[in-house]
């Protein structure tokens, strides 16, 4: 410096700057360190950023005002410092020398201002609105410029004055344009030309965001102010920015998969290139139809145990890899700005030793605290910033290529997995990798955290401060093995709580059976047992958790300074080691807890990983029970119809599937011209309009369209919708009768235009005279399709011989073919079977009736369907709030807001009263015991101030350590009770909902979607189990220890008080605006986020539809849209939080401050001790303040299940299970008569009658027959018997006893159905026939026997103890309806009620059924609901309703002579002439 500066102007003096009350800084240190330093910033970031300005091209911004303004200024700075240049030569010419730095500061500055010129151009010409390294650079500037500001003025002021002229001018002129360009900078740019915000109607600001805005999230503050002065809607939530959204994510993780698949494939084609000379094993054959897509070849690939797997991780990293590294940058630059404060804490101590010392000193240290701490603020929240972008973008990825993986999946790899398993796959565990992301940079910034505060603990405290460490690390391995502990009991947990929601789930969806049957406490003992399992678990989680005592800060301070003072003689401990340890060991224990954590969730990950590669490797299996279709040959000619027929499970269905490419095939090939169209069996309908439904994506066309209506017989029951067809259709179809939804499906497919047509049994689910009308205008050789090639599997005989050809299928494989007439010829099995239903008549007058008879169902038309109305009213109530689910939404949360104390008061009942105060009692105590010690050590360090010796130190080390102990004890014993309270609520709970559900009537579950009663049972008992109490332990945590924090700032210096009003004001009111604005963010999410799963399972059920008509990629689209309206409203959730932090942190920046100012104010009177504990504890409280908001937050939002719960714990009940004083005897009904006197119901409060004034009475033993059109009340008269609508007037009386007054169990335990559709659950056959195992082996072997199922059961290796997979899927409709039967002939009981049971059935299994009903029920009373009519021909009388009122009631014969509506409807049937 000596060369730059010359001799006169020397670099430091000491005495002029830090040894004096007004300090300056030396001439040679303004010029040189000063100046130079933003030069030498702006330098070395020039080159990085003008790399980083070219990558980044956001299209130029057009010269504004502002931009002309700034470079203006700009050369104006070149010139005013050259101007100082050339001032020192003319100085030269005049033969004064001055020192070289006047020649070398202006060059430089010079060029710089050229340099920050040329930038302020080169970012307009790249779009850059707002410039960050430009900002910091005219910050570093007018802060290193105020020095010689104040010193020029302080030497113009002093008796010398100012002697260099120049130069004095040249600078006030600088410092006020660099003062302009920090304001100028402030401000941004429009944006640049054609970018998305001209013409998005509602960007997210933050793409315009200057970088003050960016860093402080400042654009935020309009949302925070919108959510609260009125709760927020999804209109006002911003657009997902282009970077973020699906179209750019899930494309990107694609192609690295791609390109990692890739490489993997070269790696192993040098070991599997033996494996393809020989043709493929059976069961790795490949998908059908020849389109092998490369992903399923690589599926066979990566079973082959190869040298190299492709990794989805390596391509989840090198997607999103590089954008998260910047937020590691940024956490890296915290971490070591976090160890300035404990420094500053000490020289602040010694600060307040040393009487004689300047009081400057204190204030820049005050205010240096606080700076460092903002800056830490700021950082800190551009790392989380980063980190949550890139979880969401992950998420994003995640579940895209899940999706678009599940429309590929070959249906084996289906089986594997249920689709309730895929869909976790896709809310869980996508969550977790976003989780996880916020966590990975602990990974290296725990240990880096930790080496740094145990290098500057040793030079404060040398040696000593092993015994600290140790106890530490002992502590670490004892964490970490109840850490995995706690992972093990989560698994446990979650198993317990899948296998709870699975049965809730299954139970809710065969609520109607479990009445039906009287099973509700059986299959109710079962969910308590799972729970009380579950609980067990939590019980014993809850205990370690409160073993993990959070390292007590207590023991590892006490044992480091009990060492230290111990080990020396000459060690004394003074205020400056104890606070500034305190303080170091304060950062030391958040990354030393954070570690095993952070570990454990990420072996819990590795352990995730597995799973979505599961589903990207999916092993082909064949089903046990799937039945083969075996070698078949078969041509359909173009154009043709060919009718597949055969007994149940024979494999017509799977012979469409085949078509389809949906079976494994194994050998052979399959080829089908043109395009397909496809009616399954059970029609697949989307949650969507009814229009949507029938178009599948095709441009609408209103001809086309009515006539698709019209041939497929929609038409009249357009009308009766309300909607007409743009009412919303429920989930799976549920506002739509079965043969409606069959029709839809039909219709769907004839107006799709395809060549060839595979039709799975679409009359089954129809009326006999419904079907006719289908056939002939849709099907049959005259109907719409008729020119296209059409394979029709059907059960119905009579439309056979209108066909082109027939298959006749048995056991999988083809046992006859050919036209009808040339297969009667043949005389083999279909002969033999049309024989046994003496149909020939059918075939001579069929030519004469075809005509007539549809005229005559048009004449009929008005009839059938004005009966509809009363059938569709039950079903349409739900459709008001299926589509506003908003108002459903917005009610929710008016009933969060008003109530809010209530809610809390009732989860403190719930808990206990008394428990509840006991637990905030230990808290107070537990803080108490803290402050106590605290206190205790500054008393103990002020000992050394005293006389320099030692005061009895063993009594020093004691109390100390007494009050450390018993802050731990106080510790677990608050966890422990707070844990105990907490798992009591949830039973309480849990207890209360179930109970109300199996006592809610019917008509609740008519009109409540399922998932939402599931939702409660799922998502909201679990918020209640796991995340209320450990919300409401940290939320305890956090208010105590900032509320102890104040307690120990003002008693040490009681100015602070004053302080306290307005910063407490401040954060309140941050406070209420966030908790507004992210509790309707975080409810909006959750809206928003069931339809991207709903949509993923309804994918996966119609999977063979959607690639059948081939609208793979719509779908796609529709999931990517789903998806992004999702993170719409996660992402502003994000910000909002890093808003909430930057001011609340402000807020305790705040604290510090005051802290440490108050102290240099106090210093006469205070004494370091006191210095130290109010600092340090100052330092703490920026933490909890930041927590106790989130936790708030947390808690408000989480305490909404409780309220949830609770509302659907009080629904209303129907009528009580048993009546002690009507109790029946034992056998009644013992005749079995059953009598209706002036009866009517209604489904619901307020609706029409469904049947109106009915009288009629039946005898024991006698058999009905129930017919009528669709709606005409058939199905309501059953469900009446059952009580499961209760009379609207009138009684029915079974034997004598009026059963409106005897308990529902004891009516429906008596009475026995089978039910329309056959429901089954999962778990043994055994279970499904005898859930309360009342019967003996041999007699659910009979019941089997007389069902027709001994056969399949007996073949099965597990006999009874056969598993039954959800719902039965494993067994065929045919199959389910047996076990139905099955468990009917084991009940056993006088009065017999089947509903429609025949309708998926083949006409032999029929027969089966008919004839064991007439063997074993003879002497019982049974009442048939029946669609084919020759099944009750032979019964004693038949009961013909017609909107709600008898028609007709006689014996068939006697009503056929009427020829009235029973005569029409077996006209129809083609039984009479």
């Amino acid at each position: 410096m000596e060369h730059l500066c010359g001799s006169e102007l020397p670099f430091w003096v000491a005495n002029e700057t830090l040894h004096t009350d007004s300090p300056d800084l030396p001439v040679c240190f303004q010029l040189s360190v000063l100046s130079w330093l933003p030069c030498v910033y702006l330098w070395l970031a020039c080159l990085p950023y003008l790399f980083y300005l070219q990558r980044n091209n956001k299209g130029y911004i057009m010269m504004s005002m502002l931009n002309r303004v700034k470079t203006v200024f700009g050369l104006v700075l070149w010139i005013v410092c050259w101007a100082d240049l050339f001032g020192t030569f003319h100085e030269l010419q005049q033969g004064k020398t001055q020192a070289p730095i006047y020649f070398v500061t202006p060059l430089v500055v010079g060029m710089t201002m050229l340099l920050a010129t040329f930038l302020i151009q080169f970012e307009r010409l790249k779009g850059v609105q707002s410039s960050g390294v430009l900002f910091i650079f005219w910050f570093l500037s007018v802060l290193c410029a105020i020095v010689p500001f104040r010193s020029k003025i302080i030497l113009a002021k002093s008796e010398i004055g100012i002697t260099d002229k120049l130069r004095f001018t040249t600078f006030y002129f600088y410092f006020a344009l660099i003062g302009a360009e920090l304001i100028l900078c402030c401000f941004n740019e429009k944006p640049p030309l054609f970018s998305d915000v001209d013409t998005d109607p509602n960007p997210c600001p933050q793409t315009t965001a200057g970088f003050l805005s960016t860093v402080t999230f400042w654009w935020f503050t309009r949302m925070a102010i919108k959510g609260y002065k009125n709760p927020l809607e999804a209109k006002d939530l911003w657009s997902l920015n282009k970077r973020d959204s699906s179209e750019q994510v899930v494309p990107k993780l694609l192609r690295e998969w791609e390109v990692e698949q890739a490489k993997a494939h070269s790696a192993e084609d040098q070991s599997t290139q033996a494996l393809y000379s020989k043709p493929l094993p059976a069961g790795e054959g490949n998908h059908v139809g020849g389109e092998s897509s490369p992903e399923e070849v690589e599926v066979l690939l990566s079973k082959k145990k190869g040298p190299k797997k492709a990794s989805f991780l390596r391509s989840l990293i090198k997607a999103f890899g590089p954008y998260f590294l910047i937020g590691s940058g940024f956490k890296l630059l915290q971490d070591l700005i976090t160890f300035v404060n404990p420094q500053l804490l000490s020289l602040l101590i010694l600060f307040t030793k040393q009487k004689e010392a300047p009081t400057w000193w204190g204030y820049a240290l005050a205010f240096l605290m606080f700076f460092t701490a903002f800056l830490q603020t700021l950082i800190l929240h551009q790392h989380f910033q980063y980190c949550f972008v890139t979880g969401m973008r992950l998420r994003t990825a995640i579940i895209g290529a899940i999706y678009r993986k599940s429309l590929v999946i070959t249906n084996a790899a289906k089986r594997t997995s249920t689709v309730g398993e895929i869909v976790n796959l896709m809310s869980v565990d996508a969550q977790r990798f976003m989780d996880l992301t916020t966590f990975l940079n602990m990974l290296w910034s725990a240990p880096l955290q930790i080496m740094l505060a145990l290098y500057f603990l040793w030079q404060n405290l040398g040696p000593s401060v092993l015994a600290g460490v140790a106890v530490m690390i002992l502590l670490i391995p004892f964490n970490a093995a109840i850490a995995m502990k706690t992972r093990a009991y989560q698994v446990e947990q979650m198993q317990y709580k899948d296998a709870r929601i699975k049965l809730m789930n299954e139970i809710l969806n065969g609520i109607k059976v479990l009445k039906l049957y009287a099973w509700e406490n059986s299959f109710k003992n079962k969910v308590l047992e799972i729970r009380q399992k579950e609980l067990n678990v939590l019980r014993k989680t809850a205990y370690l958790v409160i073993f993990f005592a959070r390292l007590s800060q207590a023991e590892v301070a006490l044992t480091t300074f009990a060492v230290y003072v111990t080990v020396d003689k000459n060690n004394i401990l003074d205020a400056e080691k104890a606070f500034v340890s305190l303080s170091l060991f304060n950062i030391l224990r958040f990354p030393l807890n954070m570690l095993p954590q952070v570990i454990s969730s990420i072996v819990q990950v590795g352990s995730q990983w597995v799973s979505p590669l599961s589903l990207k490797e999916c092993n082909l299996l064949t089903c046990v029970f799937v039945l083969c279709v075996c070698s078949i040959n078969l041509m359909v000619p173009q154009g043709s119809l060919l009718a597949v027929v055969g007994h149940v499970g024979c494999g017509k269905s799977s012979l469409i599937s085949a078509l389809l490419g949906e079976m494994e095939k194994q050998e052979g090939d399959i080829s089908i011209r043109g395009s397909v169209a496809y009616v399954p069996q059970q029609a697949w309908i989307q949650n969507a309009i009814l229009r949507d439904n029938i178009l599948f994506g095709k441009a609408y066309n209103e001809p086309k369209y009515r006539s698709c209506l019209e041939a497929c017989a929609l038409t009249p029951d357009l009308e009766v919708l309300p909607g007409g067809d743009m009412t919303e259709i429920g989930e799976k179809g549920i506002n739509l009768s079965g043969g409606q939804r069959q029709r839809v499906s039909l219709a769907r497919a004839l107006y799709n235009e395809a060549d060839v047509y595979l039709l799975d049994d679409p009359l089954s689910a129809v009326d006999a005279h419904v079907a006719k009308h289908i056939f002939d205008q849709v099907i049959g050789p005259e109907g719409v399709l008729k020119g296209k090639t059409r394979i029709l599997v059907t059960h119905g005989i009579s439309f056979l011989p209108q066909v082109d050809n027939i298959v006749v299928m048995v056991e999988g494989r083809v046992s006859e073919m050919g036209s009808y007439q040339e297969l009667l010829k043949q005389n083999g099995a279909f002969a033999e079977f049309l024989r046994n239903y003496s149909l020939e008549d059918i075939i001579e007058e069929d030519g004469a009736t075809g005509k007539t008879l549809f005229y005559y169902y048009q004449g009929h038309s008005r009839v059938s369907l004005s009966g509809l109305s009363h059938c569709w009213l039950k079903h349409v109530e739900p459709d008001p709030e299926k589509k506003l689910p908003k108002v459903e939404k917005l009610i929710l949360a008016e009933t969060a807001e008003t109530g809010r104390a209530k809610v809390f008061w009732e989860y403190a009942k719930a808990v206990g009263p008394l428990l509840s105060l006991f637990i905030a009692f230990l808290y107070g105590c537990q803080n108490a015991a803290a402050i106590g010690a605290n206190i205790w050590l500054s008393q103990w360090t002020n000992d050394a101030v005293g006389n320099g010796t030692k005061v009895d130190v063993s009594t020093r080390v004691g109390v100390y350590a007494a009050l450390g102990l018993a802050q731990g004890i106080l510790v677990m014993g608050s966890s422990f009770t707070l844990a105990i309270g907490n798992i009591g609520a949830a039973r309480k709970l849990h207890c209360a909902l179930l109970d109300n559900k199996f006592h809610t009537p019917q008509s609740f579950f008519d009109t409540t979607p399922i998932g939402r009663v599931i939702n409660r049972f799922s998502k909201d008992i679990y918020v209640i189990d796991e995340a209320l109490p450990s919300t409401v332990l940290m939320f305890l945590g956090t208010f105590f220890s900032s509320l102890s924090t104040m307690i120990v700032i003002v008693s040490s210096t009681p100015i602070f008080a004053v302080v306290i009003a307005p910063l407490a004001f401040i954060y309140v009111f941050v406070q209420r605006f966030y908790v507004a604005t992210s509790r309707q963010l975080k409810r909006l999410e959750s809206v928003s986020r069931s339809p991207i799963y709903s949509h993923f399972s309804e994918t996966l059920t119609g999977s063979s539809v959607i690639r059948a008509y081939g609208r793979h990629n719509a779908f796609v689209l529709l999931n990517d849209m789903k998806v992004d309206e999702n993170q719409k409203s996660y992402y502003p959730g994000i910000v909002s939080n890093r808003w909430l932090g930057v001011r609340i942190e402000f807020i305790g920046n705040c604290i510090v401050l005051f802290a440490a100012l108050f102290a240099v104010i106090g210093k006469a009177h205070l004494n370091p001790g006191l210095v130290g504990l109010s600092v340090s504890y100052a330092l703490l409280v920026t933490m909890s303040l930041n927590w106790m908001v989130r936790m708030t937050s947390d808690l408000e939002s989480n305490i909404v299940a409780v309220e949830r719960v609770k509302e659907y714990s009080e629904t209303k009940t129907e009528a009580p299970w048993e009546v002690e004083e009507k109790k029946p005897s034992p056998d009644w009904p013992s005749h079995g008569n059953v009598e209706f006197s002036d009866y009517s119901v209604r489904y619901r409060e307020g609706l029409e009658l469904v049947l109106k004034n009915l009288t009629l009475s039946v005898k024991g033993g006698e058999k009905i027959g129930i017919v009528g059109r669709t709606g005409a009340g058939k199905s309501s008269m059953t469900l009446c018997l059952f009580r499961l609508l209760e009379a609207a007037g009138g009684e029915i009386t079974i034997d004598g006893v009026n059963i409106s007054e005897i308990g529902l169990h004891d009516l429906r335990s008596k009475l026995t159905i089978i039910p329309q559709e056959p429901v089954l659950f999962s778990g043994s056959l055994r279970m499904n026939l005898d859930p309360f195992e009342k019967y003996s082996d041999g007699e659910v072997w009979k019941a089997l026997e007389l069902s027709h199922l001994n056969k399949f059961v007996s073949n099965q290796p597990a006999k009874l103890e056969l598993e039954c997979s959800e719902g039965g899927e494993n067994l065929s409709v045919g199959q389910r309806q047996l076990v139905c039967l099955a468990r009917a002939l084991l009940r056993k009981t006088r009065i017999l009620i089947l509903d429609e049971a025949t309708a998926a059935i083949d006409l032999e299994t029929d027969d089966l059924i008919q004839s064991t009903i007439r063997t074993q029920f003879e002497d019982c009373t049974v009442f048939t609901i029946a669609h084919r009519l020759n099944t009750i021909m032979d019964y004693t009388r038949v009961l013909v309703l017609d909107k709600g009122k008898i028609a007709e009631f006689d014996t068939p014969t006697n009503l056929l002579s009427k020829k009235g509506i029973f005569y029409g409807m077996a006209k129809d049937a083609g039984l009479t002439q």
